[in-house]
């Protein structure tokens, strides 16, 4: 037997070999333990979901919103929480970026009627920072996007706080994405 000839017959037997085997009947699969990954755990870079959940971060010193693409949207903490872990890579690639951190300190958030109630604790005393407009505006503007929530209003210590709206005046009156129009590019 020449080596050409023994080295095809070796080869077919190996591939033959490599085959899924073949059941009877279909059987059952386990699936691996632990979580699979969803759309906020694989990272919001996938384009598949079928809902867009809308931040608003900051670009090129405005407010801009960015869209993540979602199996279903978040509950209003979920939404808040992925507002404060700022842009994906992604994201800041295009040129996104938050003012958040350091400015504004976000305790939590509860919804009462279409109102959202923001509490915020006390920033610490110099943070370096002076975009609070801004911070406050990724907030409302980002959660107004969502239907349950037509305001939104902050509070420390659990008495209204004075914010920063979008024309620099003070408010402690609950605020819409309106009040931060003058931050926000004109489309």
């Amino acid at each position: 037997m020449s080596r050409r000839l023994l080295g095809g017959a070796v080869l077919v037997v190996l591939l033959g070999g490599c085959g899924v085997p073949v059941d009877d009947a279909p059987r059952r699969v386990r699936p691996p333990a632990g979580a699979f990954p969803t759309a906020v755990t694989a990272g919001p870079t996938a384009a598949s979901g079928r809902v867009t959940e809308a931040l608003c971060f900051v670009r090129e010193g405005r407010l801009d919103r960015a869209g993540r693409r979602l199996d279903s949207l978040p509950g209003i903490d979920l939404h808040l929480q992925h507002l404060l872990a700022g842009p994906t890579a992604g994201e800041r690639e295009a040129g996104f970026a938050s003012a958040l951190p350091g400015t504004v300190s976000v305790a939590g958030v509860r919804m009462n009627g279409t109102l959202a109630e923001v509490d915020v604790r006390a920033a610490g005393e110099e943070t370096g920072r002076s975009d609070e407009v801004l911070a406050f505006g990724q907030i409302v503007c980002t959660l107004t996007t969502r239907r349950d929530v037509d305001r939104v209003s902050f509070r420390r210590d659990g008495r209204p706080l004075d914010v920063p709206r979008g024309d620099g005046s003070l408010s402690r009156a609950p605020l819409g994405a309106l009040d931060y129009a003058p931050l926000m590019p004109v489309r």
